[in-house]
């Protein structure tokens, strides 16, 4: 298994949009969240989901997928990665795991 990361952009989307796209997304396996070297987790972007699967092809696959259960037209992009450096990402409430 790969680690991936996506960044799912819907367009013309509300909130609610995004809103439906994290649950769709989590029910393939997609978070929300990553673990940082000092042990916190923290919160990624809007529209930015990491997960693993058996290739970034399988994985843009799935994102996809979660994309178009919104309704909505979208734009996605999906890389394997071993490890990321980000700054001002916000600790991530117990609550937003996913």
């Amino acid at each position: 298994m790969e680690n991936v990361i996506a960044r799912v952009e819907l367009h013309s989307a509300s909130y609610a949009d995004y809103e439906n796209l994290h649950i769709y997304m989590q029910q393939r396996g997609y978070a929300r969240v990553v673990k940082g070297s000092d042990h916190k987790t923290y919160q990624l972007p809007n529209g930015t989901y990491v997960g693993s699967s058996s290739s970034p092809a399988a994985a843009l696959q799935s994102a996809v997928a979660a994309a178009n259960a919104t309704g909505k037209t979208s734009s996605v992009i999906v890389a394997d990665w071993k490890s990321a450096n980000w700054q001002g990402l916000p600790v991530a409430r117990a609550a937003r795991t996913a």
